[in-house]
Parts: structure tokens; C-alpha cells; sequence
């Protein structure tokens, strides 16, 4: 027989996955939940995933919230953590739920769980899974936001002024007060980021992920295979081919046709590089201090660079990978295709794009289903 549970704790007071921050116990300062140390069974799990299972740096890092969470309502309620319990399981959820946080961010918290005990029941140190049949709430499954097309074409043809804009040191496009070479660089990068994130689809982490070596050479030779340097490299554009390569999630690689704004403004971008990225730096696009740009401060660039195209709406670099695959479905209808292009696993995925009014799924249908003519 089971023993009983311990009787039920308040739960930590653990805050929105927003945040994602805890206080650091007797004190004041800030920590956040991914750089909380964790018991040894549990950073030896994480390390497992990054090396066996090769999850992205971003999973890694909400799954390391996931366990520092775990970690805390097992130390609050004294339980080891191969003595968890289902019940136990159960209230700490309701107490994430309770606190606010989303169906989905629950979800991820599950899985990570779930896939821990998982594991040290193949090592025989837990006799079942605790998580198991534990199941996140509900949640209405939202559309994603996407530009309109004349939203998005006003975007990636807004060229700022290189006076206007906060101070250099930012990396902004949109930086500076006096125009000049540096200003000008920064906004020829930013042009070419916002075409290939528009124009290809790309996740934030593949753009960023890019290297310039195949780009370089591309932009001044005859059409060839990438060499060693390129094909080690997570993601490369090949300007002679029109194609972009990129590393995407579960370290699947993917081709993606560039078109021809793309490929003039990352040329463009590639002549005004020396000025800010230093000599053997691979990263294709830089920030203001020439090392590799990261993706926050693409976001802030991106949201600056609307602001100032007269766009009222936030727009960050996800928006503009759902505006792509919203406005070439919408065109084509395909959605296979779409769901090459956007690099998903499953095309249930893609679905979520299919916002085609019932005028076109009639066309498509009156022109390809053999029981559509109707008798006369």
C-alpha cells in the first residue's frame, strides 16, 4: 500500500512564465529560473537532452524552468524527487494554473517532467511515472497574427532616415544622431533582415544562425556546391543558387528559395559588413559591437524599424514568418508546400494557416473534384 501523502503546503510562490524569475532564497536579488542550480539528477538529465536528444538551446532553457519549478515544490513540501507522487503532481499544476500561468507554458512543464521520470524509471530508481496521466488545461488554440500584405510590403520597403533613431551604441538600424557609414551599414543589415524573415520564413534562431562564408563567396563567383566551411555551418545563404540553408528545430536542416529582394539586399548588406563586423567573424549579420547579433536585440531593431514605417501594431520576427506562410497560402492554396517551406514536422502544424474564405475552397473544389459539375 501506498503511503499517504504528506499534508498539502502552501505552493512556492512561483512567479508568470513571462517573468520567468524567482527570488533567491534570503535575499532580494533576482534569479532567473533557468540559472537556478539543479540537484544532480536533474542537470544530468538536462545534459542527456542536449546531447542525445540535441534539443534546441531554447527548449533546453525552458525545460531547465521546468525542473528548477519541479525542484521547488518538492523542497517546499520536503519530498525527494524520486518519491513524487501523482496527487502531488496534480496540486502543484493547479497551482501553476492558479498562479497564472498559460495551458501551453503547463504543457511544456508537463512534458519536461514527464520525460525526467521517464528516465529514471529506465534506471530503475522510480517504480512508475508520477506525470503520467497528468494533462495540462484546455486551451483555445489561437490564430497566429500575421501583417496584412500591404502591412508587411510597407515594412520591408521602409528605408529610415540614418539620422533619426536612438543612440549608436544600440545596434539599431534607426541609431545615431549625425548619418554616416555605420549608420548606413546598420540600416542596409537591417533591410536584409526584415526581406529574408518576410521573404523566407525563417525563425528567429535560423537568421541569426546564418554565416556569411558561402554568402561571400556566392555574391562574386559562378554557381558551386558549399564547401566544408558552409555545410558545418548551421545555416548559409547562397546567393548564385537563390537559396538559403538553415539548421531549424530537432537539428533538421531545409532549403528555402530567396527572392530576388532578398538576395539585392543581402548583397547590398554584404558591401557595407567590413564596417561593422571584424576581420574572420562568421556570423552573417552583426550587431553595433561586430559579434554575432542575438535575437533580442533583432527584436527591439524589428519593433524600432515598424514604429517608424507608421505600423500601429507590435510586430516581432515570428509575426513575419505567419504573415509568410499566411500570404503564400492564401495565394497558392498549397499547403504541403507551405509546410516544406516553414520546415514543420507535421502538417497539422501548418493548418492553423488555413484561413482561405469559402469562395476560394469552392473554386478549388469546382475545378478539381471529378464530382463537382453539376448536372445541367
Amino acid at each position: 500500500m501506498a503511503p499517504a501523502d504528506p499534508p498539502s503546503l502552501p505552493p512556492p510562490a512561483l512567479p508568470r512564465s513571462r517573468a520567468r524569475r524567482a527570488a533567491v532564497p534570503g535575499g532580494s536579488r533576482p534569479l532567473a529560473l533557468a540559472d537556478t542550480p539543479l540537484a544532480p539528477r536533474l542537470e544530468q538529465h538536462v545534459q542527456h537532452l542536449r546531447v542525445h536528444k540535441r534539443l534546441a538551446e531554447r527548449t533546453l532553457t525552458m525545460y531547465r524552468e521546468a525542473f528548477a519549478r519541479l525542484q521547488a515544490f518538492a523542497a517546499q513540501q520536503g519530498v525527494a524527487l524520486e518519491a513524487v507522487s501523482t496527487p502531488q503532481v496534480r496540486r502543484w499544476m493547479a497551482a501553476l494554473h492558479g498562479q497564472g500561468l498559460a495551458p501551453r507554458s503547463i504543457a511544456i512543464i508537463l512534458s519536461a517532467w514527464r520525460g525526467f521520470y521517464r528516465q529514471l524509471g529506465r534506471d530503475a530508481l522510480v517504480a512508475f511515472n508520477p506525470v503520467d496521466g497528468v494533462r495540462a488545461p484546455k486551451a483555445g488554440r489561437p490564430l497566429p497574427k500575421a501583417l496584412a500584405v500591404d502591412q508587411a510590403t510597407a515594412l520591408a520597403d521602409h528605408r529610415p532616415q540614418a539620422a533619426k533613431g536612438s543612440g549608436s551604441g544600440s545596434g539599431s538600424g534607426t541609431g545615431g544622431q549625425a548619418a554616416g557609414p555605420a549608420q548606413a551599414a546598420a540600416a542596409a543589415r537591417d533591410h536584409a533582415i526584415i526581406e529574408l524573415l518576410y521573404g523566407c520564413g525563417l525563425r528567429v534562431g535560423e537568421l541569426v544562425g546564418l554565416d556569411v562564408s558561402a554568402a561571400l563567396r556566392s555574391s562574386t563567383a559562378a554557381p558551386s556546391a558549399p564547401g566544408p566551411a558552409a555545410t558545418e555551418a548551421p545555416g548559409w545563404i547562397d546567393l548564385a543558387d537563390a537559396t538559403v540553408h538553415v539548421t531549424g528545430k530537432g537539428s533538421k536542416r531545409r532549403s528555402v528559395p530567396v527572392g530576388g529582394p532578398a538576395v539585392l539586399a543581402v548583397r547590398e548588406w554584404l558591401a557595407h559588413r567590413p564596417l561593422l563586423a571584424p576581420p574572420g567573424e562568421p556570423a552573417l549579420f552583426v550587431g553595433a559591437r561586430g559579434a554575432r547579433l542575438n535575437p533580442r536585440t533583432l527584436r527591439e531593431q524589428l519593433a524600432r524599424h515598424a514604429r517608424a514605417a507608421g505600423l500601429s501594431t507590435h510586430v516581432h520576427p515570428h509575426m513575419l514568418r505567419h504573415s509568410f506562410a499566411t500570404h503564400l497560402l492564401q495565394s497558392s492554396g498549397d499547403l504541403r508546400a507551405v509546410q516544406e517551406l516553414l520546415g514543420h514536422s507535421s502538417i497539422t502544424t501548418t493548418q492553423v494557416y488555413t484561413r482561405l474564405d469559402f469562395g476560394h475552397l469552392s473554386k478549388v473544389y469546382d475545378a478539381a473534384h471529378p464530382r463537382a459539375k453539376r448536372q445541367g
